[in-house]
């Protein structure tokens, strides 16, 4: 049994599992909507939230996860998209490995999946997208902790077209036991006001299911949050935007903010 160990742990997030935990609990006790109060009709078949230090953005994401509770008894796979930051990366990547490690304990891969949207064009198995890439690790806690045991399918994408990402989401798109995790940031290091213009402007557009008008100056994981909204057009579903804040609302310096956005599709 292969295991992809943490490389963000200490660093995006606690090292320590009982503080990992704490942090997390804190996160979605703390939400406008708490899970008590959604029903398992609402909960989203997706969900677009944010990757980056968990004292900057984790109050957003939890927004999201939180509405994933209510189907922790159904819900078995999670499939997890995000950007490449540290490997330039043509297409899509999935691992060869067995596992991803966290400090709160091991999440099986599901491997027939990874070995079968690798036999797709455009998506390679390969592990050196994944060994540092923060963008799928920091959502591995909140997973745990909201959904407890599923298998995951974890795609790192690099540019690729929104046809492309379209047609690997349909290919693992499944039925309840299954949800999509597409993480993003929205726009970085502008003053607060600016951040906020523009990331409202964004969020419109996600709202709208509007991926031709998406750049990376708006959504670093533009490539998925593309592909995802092309096929959420063809399928008839519904974005709404549920949190939207940036770095100077949590812990960052409001005159360089990153912005954070927790989207729920339907």
């Amino acid at each position: 049994m292969t295991v992809r160990p943490p490389a963000q742990a200490g660093r995006f997030y606690p090292g320590d599992p009982g503080a990992l935990a704490r942090q997390i609990d804190g996160f979605l006790a703390a939400v406008e909507r708490p899970a008590a109060e959604v029903s398992p009709a609402e909960a989203p078949k997706a969900i677009i939230a944010p990757h980056a230090g968990t004292i900057y953005s984790g109050p957003i994401a939890a927004s999201a996860y939180a509405r994933l509770a209510p189907r922790r008894d159904v819900i078995r796979r999670v499939v997890l998209l995000g950007p490449s930051h540290r490997v330039y990366l043509e297409g899509l990547a999935v691992p060869s490995v067995d596992s991803f490690r966290t400090p709160l304990g091991d999440i099986p891969i599901d491997r027939a999946a990874c070995d079968a949207v690798a036999a797709l064009p455009g998506v390679v198995t390969d592990d050196e997208p994944h060994r540092l890439e923060h963008s799928l690790e920091v959502h591995l806690p909140f997973l745990q902790r909201v959904l407890g045991d599923f298998a995951l399918v974890p795609i790192v994408v690099g540019r690729a077209s929104a046809t492309l990402v379209d047609r690997v989401l349909e290919a693992l798109w499944g039925g309840e036991e299954t949800v999509v995790v597409i993480s993003s940031d929205l726009s970085h290091f502008h003053d607060y006001a600016t951040a906020r213009r523009i990331d409202r402007e964004t969020s419109a557009l996600i709202e709208a299911l509007d991926h031709r008008h998406l750049d990376g100056e708006r959504a670093c994981g533009v490539y998925p949050v593309s592909g995802l909204l092309h096929l959420a057009q063809r399928r008839g579903l519904r974005a709404e935007c549920i949190d939207l804040r940036n770095s100077g609302d949590t812990a960052g310096d409001p005159d360089r903010v990153v912005g954070y956005g927790a989207y729920v599709l339907h």
